[in-house]
């Protein structure tokens, strides 16, 4: 078996933007941030500039206590390109907030993969140094 572990030879990188610059930069501090609606209370993970629930437009970044459920998952044997390491899992995450996370597990076998496993983020580099959110099981 092998352990899913961060992919730190992916030559892909993320460009920030003015919406999700925010979002990077709690990356950077190591916190994960998501994105409440001030008018309906919504919370979204996608950075944006109005509510996708009603339209607002005051959204405010709050900070997430990196803690969530899989919703759902894949395991990838064959990667994507050469600097893809596999297997690899994308999941996402049902977070405590009442968001998704997109992400990817780390630090047990695919075979452990199910809805309702607890997880929690934690940080690590990519090719450029910039810092990712990575899901590893709550043991």
């Amino acid at each position: 078996m092998t352990m899913l572990r961060p992919q730190d030879r992916a030559g892909v990188s993320p460009v920030p933007t003015m919406f999700s610059a925010p979002y990077w930069e709690g990356c950077a501090e190591r916190e994960l941030r998501y994105q409440v609606c001030i008018a309906c209370g919504a919370a979204n993970h996608t950075p944006a500039a109005v509510c996708a629930a009603c339209d607002g437009a005051d959204l405010q970044w709050r900070r997430s206590d990196g803690r969530g459920v899989i919703h759902s998952w894949t395991v990838v044997m064959r990667p994507v390109g050469p600097d893809f390491d596999a297997p690899y899992a994308p999941v996402i995450v049902a977070m405590s907030e009442g968001w998704f996370l997109l992400s990817a597990m780390i630090g047990c076998e695919h075979t452990e993969l199910s809805v309702g496993v607890e997880v929690t983020v934690e940080f690590h580099p990519i090719a450029d140094g910039r810092l990712v959110p990575y899901v590893r099981p709550v043991r």
